[in-house]
């Protein structure tokens, strides 16, 4: 369809300026945090369900490819629009629609940021769960797409665990309301299908999810380690001893010191790693939960640990923590964010691995990550200026992928396949395995434009014929 046609079309379903199609606009939303991109030909601004259906039908009735995009974080490059066509950016619908506390249920809209959610239900007494780092800038709408974990998914789940129903605009433009308030709906667990999905199923534009009571209490840990395997052989002691903390998280020396000079949270800069451990509870069990974790610690060669003594000295643990690849961006232009997982005993072998994959391709890779559930996040810093730079880049994110995948694990805790991790399902999926996943896609869109490009490699004869 030509351009100027579809902009026009566009603009008389939700207003002339809601609609960009400039150069520099394009330019705007050629790119999310992810290292390609690629230009769309329109970005619409929509804000309500019904807005979206049509944009999505017009989409359908001229074969233009869509692609959903909130906050723009996408680590894998979820929201690059692929193969042009529009991005419909779902942003202003950011309301909180419902909280129903009876039930446990809220209903939100996918615009919403994560932690404005969370900030509003923390004075009813409740909270929000799945908390990504990344949650003062990612959307509801994204962590729906990507399945978003965050510190406290190894003891409460990722999102999949916390949303119950969707209400979805299909890509022909249809709109479908999938599972509910209810628990344990009849039928398929569409709910499931579409968290998860990066897009390339519909549009996500309500979420019913679930809410819980604020803990009684929580206790807040940071533990230094001067090697990396006393840090992760502690993990994996502390869960073997039949403790589940809210969080485990860890960090090597290169982010401590980006940290503290960046955020100055009181992190030490002379050990090689330290642990966060959150535990959280009923008041009465939370000392001896404490005392306990301390205690395995330094049998596990913790030099020091220290239990934040007030909500201001936990809060300062956690803008550390959450700032962490924020305050990489002072040891190089850019970094590629690996994301991989491998079982928790496996920690001290990928993270010496992954020390040898630097070296093999002269980069730096600092590491920060969920320890608690093995899901790794090293940082490989190089400079997007130089091709040659991002080309070894590219071959060592593989080569830690494949790592993870020899010793267990799989490709990807929460950031999603997108477009970096392709090639890489076929390190853990046979032709079959993604055969039967791209028959779901073409149940839901037979046309192949929500979000194409992503998630599926070629099929083995298609990809040989190339």
């Amino acid at each position: 369809m030509a351009h100027k046609a579809l902009v026009e079309e566009l603009r008389q379903i939700v207003g002339k300026a809601n609609v960009l199609d400039s150069g520099v606009d394009m330019q705007l939303y050629q790119y999310d945090a992810y290292l390609e991109e690629r230009r769309p030909d329109a970005v619409v601004f929509v804000n309500s369900t019904d807005e979206v259906a049509g944009v999505v039908k017009l989409c359908n009735k001229h074969g233009v490819p869509f692609v959903p995009r909130g906050g723009g974080t996408n680590l894998s490059g979820g929201t690059i629009p692929f193969k042009g066509g529009v991005v419909v950016e779902m942003i202003r619908m950011n309301r909180i629609l419902e909280i129903d506390r009876p039930n446990l249920r809220a209903r939100v809209q996918p615009g919403m940021f994560n932690l404005e959610f969370g900030n509003t239900l923390i004075p009813l007494g409740y909270q929000y769960l799945p908390d990504p780092a990344s949650q003062k800038a990612a959307t509801l709408g994204g962590n729906v797409a990507e399945n978003s974990g965050g510190p406290h998914c190894f003891k409460y789940g990722v999102t999949t665990n916390h949303v119950m129903g969707l209400t979805v605009v299909l890509p022909d433009g249809q709109v479908a309301k999938i599972g509910g308030k209810a628990p344990d709906t009849p039928g398929y667990d569409l709910p499931g299908v579409f968290v998860g999905s990066e897009g390339t199923l519909g549009i996500c534009t309500e979420a019913v999810v679930r809410i819980v009571r604020l803990a009684e209490g929580v206790k807040t840990l940071l533990a230094n380690y001067d090697s990396i395997d006393e840090g992760s052989e502690t993990v994996s002691a502390i869960v073997a001893a039949g403790m589940v903390p809210a969080t485990l998280e860890m960090m090597d020396q290169l982010v401590i010191k980006a940290v503290e000079e960046s955020i100055h949270c009181g992190f030490p800069l002379d050990c090689a790693t330290v642990l966060i451990i959150e535990v959280d509870g009923l008041k009465d069990d939370l000392e001896i939960q404490t005392q306990a974790i301390v205690d395995l610690c330094k049998s596990h060669g913790a030099r020091e640990v220290r239990v934040a003594k007030d909500d201001a000295e936990r809060a300062a643990l956690w803008a550390g923590r959450r700032g962490a690849f924020g305050a990489v961006a002072r040891l190089a232009p850019s970094y590629l964010v690996c994301d991989g997982t491998v079982p928790r005993t496996a920690l001290p072998k990928i993270l010496r691995k992954v020390a040898e994959v630097g070296k093999k391709y002269n980069l730096q890779i600092p590491n920060v990550f969920h320890a608690g559930d093995g899901n790794l996040h090293p940082l490989i810093l190089f400079d997007w200026r130089d091709a040659e730079q991002k080309a070894r880049v590219m071959k060592a994110g593989m080569e830690i992928l494949q790592l993870c995948v020899e010793m267990g694990g799989t490709i990807s805790g929460e950031h999603g396949v997108g477009l970096e991790k392709i090639d890489a399902m076929r390190l853990v999926f046979t032709e079959a395995d993604i055969r039967s996943q791209v028959l779901v896609k073409q149940a839901f869109d037979p046309r192949n434009l929500a979000n194409p490009g992503k998630m599926f490699p070629l099929p083995e004869e298609v990809r040989r014929a190339a």
